[in-house]
């Protein structure tokens, strides 16, 4: 995967949230990991209105919980799949919530993979390597950028 990708992890549980970036390295990826409360946060950041002052968005892939404060992982997915400058980014879908339902309305507004997180340590380990794997051979897209795709 190109190194320049930045992970955006939104994420409210402080263990979840390590856990992810130590699994994600011990797949193989370097790649720069920023990690967000919440969906609101993470909006905040692609907007380019965080409190970082992000000054510009490069190539990323979004894992989103959806049990967070503030706005949930739906919420947050809804709102940046409804930004043409923000629809493209990939977002893998990282929750508890196995609820047919809801994983119908995430792949309905436009998530690219939604994933359960088994509640035992080693199938949640096993699940996040084995994302890692699918973000090495991801082509992840610039924001902004039309591929000519959308609605696919």
């Amino acid at each position: 995967m190109n190194k320049d990708v930045t992970i955006l992890v939104a994420e409210d549980d402080d263990g979840h949230a390590e856990l992810i970036v130590e699994q994600l390295r011990d797949a193989g990826l370097a790649n720069p990991v920023i990690r967000f409360q919440n969906g609101k946060e993470l909006l905040d950041h692609l907007e380019g209105n965080s409190a970082a002052g992000s000054t510009g968005l490069g190539p990323c892939l979004v894992l989103l919980d959806i049990r967070m404060p503030v706005m949930d992982g739906v919420e947050a997915l809804k709102a940046i799949k409804s930004k043409p400058a923000l629809r493209t980014i990939p977002v893998i879908m990282l929750t508890t919530t196995d609820d047919p339902r809801e994983v119908e309305e995430c792949y309905r507004e436009g998530c690219n993979l939604y994933i359960t997180k088994p509640l035992d340590f080693a199938k949640f380990s096993e699940t996040l390597k084995r994302v890692g794997l699918f973000v090495l051979v991801l082509s992840v897209a610039q924001p902004g950028r039309t591929t000519g795709a959308e609605g696919v």
